[in-house]
């Protein structure tokens, strides 16, 4: 396993809460940009859209964000869009490869990439939505696509060949990024490196695991049941002969 500076691949935090933005901007080099969603936000207590994300983009310091449009019809998804661009700051607009409806978003996706609109679509599952979404992304734009890995591997399938064939289908757009979404554990960052991967989002409690990586194994192994001791201690566990079946 290559260690944390042979990666590649860049690190962006995935959450919604200003205070770890800062945080990561100031004592963490790694971590490259920001992603966020409605989930995360909701999840967070946020009920202003756009003074959440106004704060944010001052908070991350130039770095990349990207902030979802949340309608079901394009014409609203298009409006919001238009919204969000006007924030400024390093911003990409997430769009769902698809409405709720199954409806796909290629047009609209197409669209903005034609005007210079900075775009991260999101929600893809299959080489064949990356396929569509290529063929409509403009060569001169930046765009990031982010296909959930971690939602594919819960369904029993290995992500790496899928995200490697990803990665083939946007070879021919340079500005075009592939993103690694919704990791389960820290291996996830090696994986999605190894396959080519240009961006891994994961949330801070699995950032937080890169302080272990290389760890010598006996030493976490005694580390391990030293925990156990002490829980164990502290819960006052005790057995007695009285205890006997």
């Amino acid at each position: 396993m290559v260690s944390v500076n042979d990666l590649k691949i860049k690190l962006f935090m995935d959450g919604a809460e200003i205070r770890s933005m800062v945080e990561a901007v100031e004592t963490n080099p790694l971590i490259k940009g920001f992603t966020t969603n409605p989930t995360l936000m909701r999840k967070a207590g946020i009920t202003d859209y756009a003074t959440f994300a106004r704060e944010a983009i001052a908070a991350v310091n130039g770095l990349p964000i990207s902030f979802e449009v949340f309608s079901d019809t394009f014409e609203d998804m298009e409006r919001e869009a238009r919204i969000i661009h006007s924030w400024g700051g390093n911003t990409y607009v997430k769009i769902p490869v698809t409405n709720t409806k199954g409806e796909s978003s290629v047009p609209l996706i197409a669209k903005l990439s034609r005007e210079g609109i900075a775009l991260n679509v999101t929600a893809i599952m299959t080489p064949e939505q990356v396929a569509v979404v290529a063929s409509a992304l403009d060569p001169a734009t930046a765009a990031i696509v982010s296909v959930f890995a971690g939602r594919v591997a819960d369904t029993g399938l290995d992500p790496m060949p899928l995200m490697r064939r990803c990665g083939e289908l946007l070879a021919d757009l340079p500005k075009a990024e592939l993103l690694w979404a919704s990791p389960r554990e820290l291996l996830n960052v090696f994986q999605a490196d190894e396959v080519g991967c240009h961006i891994i989002t994961a949330t801070k409690d699995v950032l937080a695991k890169l302080t272990v990586v290389g760890k010598d194994l006996n030493l976490y192994s005694l580390e391990t049941v030293q925990m156990f001791y002490n829980d164990a201690s502290a819960a006052g566990f005790k057995l007695t002969e009285a205890d006997r079946a």
